[in-house]
């Protein structure tokens, strides 16, 4: 499972010209799922994103989490993560998982941040056509992966 984390002060998701879900501070998720992700890869990366210490504290030092600020998350599927653009100018998402596969593990994944953050969090719709407009603030955006936990 991969996610592109941005620390934004606001972000919102729109669908057929009308706004499915809107966020102040906190992070927008895109994630990606490929075939051989698990609850295990779930629960480490929901994990990793409210603990990660990417928010200004007093003294304008990233020393605070998603925890600590009570912010919030705004989670949007993304397969085209799992390009591969080895061959060729066309990129290929063989390695992306497949609907039946991923909508229960982005569900899971939902819930898991969920219960986490102990709020609501915003989202997409699996598969739609999405407008995402964000103001990345500082700006910060970290890749991870749950396969190369580095």
């Amino acid at each position: 499972m991969r996610i592109v984390l941005q620390r934004v002060s606001q972000a919102s998701v729109t669908i057929e010209n009308k706004i499915n879900s809107e966020i102040g501070t906190g992070v927008l998720l895109l994630v990606g799922i490929e075939e051989n992700d698990t609850l295990e890869d779930i629960q480490w990366l929901c994990g990793k994103v409210v603990k990660m210490r990417i928010f200004n504290d007093e003294a304008g030092v990233m020393n605070r989490s998603l925890l600590d600020i009570e912010g919030e998350a705004l989670v949007i599927s993304q397969f085209t993560l799992y390009a591969s653009t080895k061959k060729g100018n066309r990129p290929s998402y063989i390695k992306a998982a497949k609907p039946e596969v991923a909508i229960p593990l982005y569900e899971q994944f939902i819930n898991e941040l969920e219960t986490i953050l102990q709020k609501k969090v915003g989202t997409g719709i699996f598969g739609a056509d999405m407008k995402i407009s964000l103001i990345n603030d500082g700006p910060v955006t970290i890749l991870i992966d749950s396969k190369n936990r580095e």
